[in-house]
């Protein structure tokens, strides 16, 4: 039986690979492309088109804001900003009110 896969990000490449679950003895893992470190974004990510660049630059600030893609049960990670005009506002949001950006990020409607 296979082992379960998860993704993997590299921002620069606008790249996404599915590996293997890292490990307790897991290094970190390089872009075959630019050998830059991949991030780990979880097992429900679905990448943008590599042409897609507004999509990579939302999914840059989300990776940075400390957002990832992991299911929670049956239900999948919940809302992610696809745009930026959805990542603008949230960060608005976020200093108007002081809520954490990461937390902002994922609110599904803003008051």
């Amino acid at each position: 039986m296979a082992h379960a896969k998860t993704s993997y990000v590299c921002l620069p490449c606008r790249a996404a690979y599915k590996q293997p679950h890292p490990g307790p003895h897991d290094h970190d893992r390089v872009c075959p492309r630019c050998a830059e470190p991949l991030i780990h974004v979880g097992s429900a990510f679905a990448a943008p088109k590599r042409r897609d660049t507004a999509a990579w630059r939302a999914l840059s600030v989300l990776l940075h804001a400390g957002v990832r893609f992991h299911k929670s049960c049956c239900g999948g990670p919940g809302y992610r900003p696809r745009t930026l005009s959805e990542v603008r506002e949230r960060m608005a949001y976020a200093r108007a009110t002081g809520e954490p950006f990461a937390q902002a990020l994922v609110r599904r409607e803003l008051p």
